[in-house]
């Protein structure tokens, strides 16, 4: 099993190998594309962390070959602009727009933020990657760690929640601790939401813009997700991700296809 740097890693040319372990069901993670995309970005931009990128996924990829195309929009002293295509096969799968700069982790000058209450890490359900009953392996949960608040665990017992939340804790299996282009992957966690909510199957994300806020503190992060509306067969899932410091290190807003 490759660890999150070597599955997402990028040679000189922006050539990587995408990796069938980041995968639910049959479809690449989008928070694993995004991470390649921005592995991508920083090889060729003088600042050193992602702190923000919007992408528009187009078609999914399968485990791979890839390149990554990147274009210089501008290179300030404080912030940095590119934009960056993930192709397979001579066709675009992803386009993003990043911002690159420099993250801190001294306190925040203001906020009004709250770090969410959930039970201790230990007391959160571990999602297997081969549930009883589930259509299809979700490889993403042996190299990525998502323990459940037991609350919103209904779904899996034929009994939707109509809160439209989901909250646990994430590690990375192999060991290392979050960092900016790790926590990608913690702004896409699973499940969907429209799955507490009772509706099955995949849930692509159209769209996802994810904001990282400052260099996370060393150990798992919590993720409180939640929706405020399906409607025309999409949903938006909006996201927050806390360190073990109760710092918000990262938010996220998506735009999801749903069949109900």
């Amino acid at each position: 099993m490759k660890s999150f740097r070597e599955a997402s890693a990028v040679d000189e040319e922006l050539r990587g190998e995408l990796d069938p372990q980041w995968t639910i069901g049959d479809k690449l993670h989008g928070g694993y594309l995004m991470a390649v995309i921005g592995r991508a970005v920083a090889a060729r931009a003088p600042l050193p962390h992602l702190v923000a990128m919007t992408t528009t996924f187009l078609r999914p990829p399968v485990p791979g070959a890839v390149q990554v195309e990147v274009e210089t929009l501008r290179a300030g002293r404080t912030a940095g602009q590119y934009r960056a295509r993930l192709m397979q096969d001579g066709e675009s799968c992803a386009e993003a727009l990043v911002t690159q700069g420099t993250l801190e982790n001294a306190a925040p000058w203001w906020s009004r933020a709250k770090a969410p209450q959930l039970p201790a890490e230990e007391d959160c359900f571990r999602l297997p990657s081969e549930a009883p009953g589930s259509p299809f392996p979700v490889a993403l949960l042996d190299v990525v760690e998502h323990r459940l608040d037991p609350a919103g665990l209904g779904f899996a017992m034929g009994q939707p929640s109509p809160e439209g939340r989901v909250a646990g804790w994430l590690r990375l299996a192999d060991g290392d601790d979050w960092d900016p282009l790790s926590l990608l992957l913690a702004t896409d966690p699973a499940p969907p939401v429209s799955l507490t909510l009772g509706v099955t199957g995949w849930a692509p994300t159209l769209s996802l813009t994810a904001y990282v806020r400052r260099l996370p503190a060393p150990g798992p992060v919590r993720v409180v997700m939640h929706s405020s509306e399906i409607t025309s067969g999409r949903m938006d899932e909006i996201v927050e991700v806390w360190d073990s410091g109760d710092n918000l290190v990262a938010q996220a807003t998506q735009l999801a296809a749903v069949r109900v």
